[in-house]
């Protein structure tokens, strides 16, 4: 076992294949589409996510995001989640930007995943934060500071931000993780992660040089944040039991010939499952610059001020733009805020993304629906029918009766993945988790990727425990949650 600072003998170098494209794939690369991409399949497919329709939690918007939080009838389809933390939607995000970047695929055409590059390293290596290092990315990390990131100041004494060009545009490894606060701040916190652990190789470790300081604070935040994952985010999300068996006993659907892909029923479908997670509004800190606490709506269609908008919009920096950890993760406190159940229920405001997110929308071809759009790719990608996957993993189907919401559009019996991973995790597991079929995928991916990657954790070191310090110092490094690495962070 590897533990406080002690890594093993032979070492593989940091990655150096930042700039190289992955390429997605499939898991059930046999199975036939759910449907035929026709003008009936598009115009089912635009009603069952259109704002009001089935997947509409109908929130009342007009309300105060303060009163969204705190009145259940004014967001009654939102309802909580006992074993997730708010925070965990947002790390969820954060990890899908560290795997997957797909810009070029389209909503209006059918597109073969095996010739979209993913312009993103399908590994946990945080590519999204240290981009392709300090001597290719020299800008995003201080000059003369031995491998330390960039950090600015909010205006509010103590509070950071990513920085940020004159035009507010965030110099990160990955401009998606500024597309709203919580992730930006998420971001930041890997920045000061980086930074506490430079200082902790330096002083604890004894290392000296700047290239090998960096090189061993880089594999110790990739370490732990690798076992956040593996010990923390899919025990919660998929479930103990499927993690262990992934784990103990192998991968049973996601394999691959030559290298690691991203699947695109997890990519377009399962692990979109954190979409019906989001809340209409959130309290972002308890008090900002001396006033009171700002609470807001994630999305609204057109922010007050485009320099401090009135919802949680990323992209700008002003005083009150930080997050109050204790509010998304649990510290003990009782300050925390739980997530939203897994259901085919999404916030209302997703139904109507600003332009920050959708450019020149349409309603037919660019729709601003979050729902309509992920449903759109089931058809641009081919992909199967949540049936058929079931049948193909060998666990139980959901009946027609289980999906009769859908039988106007004559998808009870060949629904959509996407949709159909949600009401499993609402009828299997209450909502608090992905059921069997969408539990499996994403374990099996993530675990995949790990197992894929000759750098992490699990590939050099499946023994190997976090050695950084932890919030509770009477629990060892095996213990080691999203709570330590901000606390060690200091952000928290």
């Amino acid at each position: 076992m590897s533990h406080h600072g002690v890594w093993p003998k032979e070492i593989v170098p940091p990655r150096s294949d930042y700039y190289d494209s992955g390429r997605f794939g499939r898991m059930f690369g046999k199975l036939p589409p759910f449907a035929s991409d026709t003008p009936l399949a598009r115009r089912a497919l635009l009603e069952i996510g259109a704002p009001g329709g089935p997947m509409d939690a109908g929130d009342d918007l007009s309300a105060s995001p303060l009163a969204l939080i705190t009145d259940p009838s004014l967001s009654a389809n939102n309802s909580n989640n006992p074993t997730l933390s708010a925070g965990m939607t947002f790390l969820g995000q954060f990890l899908d930007h560290d795997i997957t970047f797909d810009p070029t695929s389209s909503l209006e055409r059918q597109v073969d995943p095996e010739h979209i590059a993913n312009f993103r390293t399908p590994s946990l290596a945080l590519d999204s934060v240290y981009g392709a290092g300090p001597g290719a990315n020299p800008h995003l990390y201080q000059r003369g500071g031995g491998g330390r990131f960039l950090i600015e100041e909010t205006g509010t004494p103590g509070k950071q931000d990513v920085p940020r060009n004159s035009e507010n545009v965030a110099l990160i490894g990955d401009p998606r993780n500024d597309e709203n606060l919580v992730v930006s701040q998420l971001q930041l916190a890997f920045l000061r992660f980086h930074n506490a652990a430079v200082k902790y190789v330096e002083d604890e470790l004894g290392v000296t040089g700047t290239d090998a300081v960096f090189a061993e604070a880089q594999r110790a935040v990739r370490w732990h944040y690798q076992w956040i994952l593996v010990h923390e985010f899919l025990p919660k999300t998929c479930g103990a039991a499927i993690v262990d068996s992934v784990l103990n006993s192998g991968r049973k659907h996601y394999k691959w010939r030559h290298e690691p892909f991203i699947p695109v029923e997890f990519s377009v479908a399962a692990y979109r499952f954190g979409h019906s997670q989001v809340r209409p509004s959130y309290r972002a800190n308890f008090a900002g610059n001396g006033g009171g606490p700002f609470v807001a709506m994630f999305f609204t269609p057109t922010p007050s001020d485009p320099l401090d908008p009135d919802d949680l919009s990323g992209g700008c920096r002003a005083p009150r733009r930080f997050i109050d950890w204790p509010t998304f993760f649990d510290f003990g406190d009782g300050e925390v805020k739980p997530n939203k159940k897994v259901d085919t229920k999404l916030s209302t405001a997703l139904f109507h993304l600003p332009p920050s997110v959708v450019q020149n929308p349409d309603p037919i071809l660019n729709p601003a629906s979050l729902a309509q759009r992920n449903l759109l790719r089931h058809l641009t990608f081919a992909l199967p029918s949540g049936q058929r996957v079931a049948k193909a993993m060998k666990l139980p189907q959901l009946s027609s009766g289980d999906l009769a919401v859908l039988k106007p559009w004559g998808m009870d019996d060949h629904t959509p993945l996407w949709f159909y991973i949600l009401h499993e995790a609402a009828l299997a597991e209450n909502g608090e988790r992905l059921g069997p079929v969408g539990g499996r995928i994403v374990a099996e991916v993530f675990i995949g990727l790990l197992e894929g990657d000759r750098t992490s954790y699990l590939s050099q070191d499946p023994e190997w425990e976090p050695f950084l310090p932890t919030l509770d110092p009477s629990r060892t490094g095996e213990d080691f949650r999203m709570v330590d690495l901000l606390r060690c962070a200091g952000v928290a």
